[in-house]
């Protein structure tokens, strides 16, 4: 089982920018498809952003594309998100997510592993 760490969120005023940092530990994520969930309160876990074990492979959701750049050091076991342009709706606990198969399945949350989230906050 991979354990996955998030660091990176807090508070920010509309149109500035964060950079949000996933290490995983237990095994080498090398293999793995990675990405960032995001939940707002009341409602439910949404997909942000997926990476594939290569990096040659990404998916993004339509609220975020063109804002938020996922990338992945295999080395350091680190995936990172960075969020651009950054708007009030953003706000929200952001999940690392690993999966052993595809980015697909990774999207479709299917047997991820989560980390425990991190808080961002955008003010208007």
């Amino acid at each position: 089982q991979v354990q996955l760490v998030e660091s990176g969120g807090g508070m920010v005023q509309a149109g500035g920018s964060l950079r949000l940092s996933c290490t995983a530990s237990g095994r080498t994520i090398s293999t793995y498809a990675m990405g960032w969930f995001r939940q707002a309160p009341g409602k439910e876990r949404d997909f942000v952003a997926g990476i594939n074990w290569s990096g040659d492979f990404i998916l993004y959701s339509g609220s975020v594309k063109g804002r938020f750049t996922i990338s992945r050091d295999n080395a350091k076991n680190t995936v990172y998100l960075q969020m651009s342009s950054l708007n009030p709706e953003d706000t929200a606990v952001y999940y690392c997510a690993a999966n052993s198969r595809q980015t697909t399945d990774l999207r479709a949350q299917r047997d991820n592993s989560w980390g425990q989230g991190t808080q961002v906050t955008v003010s208007s």
